[in-house]
């Protein structure tokens, strides 16, 4: 926080990532990141660091979905994500999906360091690649892995691997799968309510949307399959309407 009002105070990126602050002062700082050319290709490594200070929020998203473009040779593409959050500090992390083509290797590994009433918002998603081109979970590897700590202990492990050999058939109708962490007291009422609707809506068989919610501490972790990456949009915009009030404006309402 700078007199009153979150502010970037440093901020440096370098090929292939481009780092984008359209707000860099405010109730809540708005950053983007982007890559040359649209997307990774085999080899590229990326890593984002970020460190907020006390009281101070910021929204980190992405300019489009994470391409990761075929790699027949093999050599895996990663990212890295590590985040720092001082007390009272907020940070809500809203990437558009990660869009694996046939052939591709992609490694993700984040972690999100928490120290005494800071809150996150934490979106991890993948859709089946080039859906319409007739690419359906056709990757050769995909591997996330989220950790959360608070205070240094750690409150979350979220880990994912898929390997093409398994999934198509596993994976069904849907194209889209999302994980949602809402965490902190700002967020209280928000994961209650969202606890109590999944809760209490009815399954139905070959529902275009499945969704499960859990209990994490101080928080709620969200679970959505979809068979088309609107549907799981849709449903994790509807659960995120008080955004605006932490951020001072809705994230989607000039891009979805």
């Amino acid at each position: 926080m700078v007199f009153g009002e979150s502010t970037v105070t440093s901020a440096y990126s370098a090929t292939p990532m481009k780092l984008l602050t359209p707000v860099s002062r405010g109730l809540s700082v708005w950053a983007y990141t982007s890559n040359f050319g649209g997307g990774l290709v085999a080899g590229d490594q990326t890593r984002v660091d970020l460190t907020i200070g006390p009281e101070a929020r910021c929204f980190l998203g992405t300019q489009s979905s994470t391409k990761v473009y075929r790699n027949p040779r093999g050599q895996p593409c990663s990212h890295t994500t590590h985040a720092m959050l001082a007390s009272g500090a907020a940070l809500v992390f809203l990437p558009e999906p990660i869009q694996a083509f046939a052939d591709s290797h992609y490694t993700q590994r984040q972690e999100f360091h928490l120290q005494s009433g800071a809150s996150l918002v934490l979106l991890d998603w993948f859709t089946s690649g080039r859906a319409a081109r007739g690419e359906r979970w056709n990757f050769a590897h995909l591997e996330s892995r989220n950790d959360v700590f608070v205070n240094g202990e750690r409150i979350l492990v979220d880990p994912l691997r898929l390997s093409s050999m398994a999934v198509p058939k596993q994976m069904g109708r849907f194209n889209c799968l999302a994980s949602l962490l809402l965490f902190g007291s700002p967020l209280k009422t928000i994961s209650e309510t969202l606890l109590q609707v999944i809760a209490s809506r009815p399954v139905k068989k070959n529902s275009p949307l499945s969704a499960s919610a859990s209990p994490v501490r101080d928080g709620v972790l969200l679970r959505l399959a979809g068979e088309s990456v609107e549907k799981v949009r849709q449903e994790i915009h509807a659960h995120l309407y008080c955004l605006r009030d932490l951020l001072g404006d809705d994230p989607w309402s000039r891009k979805w």
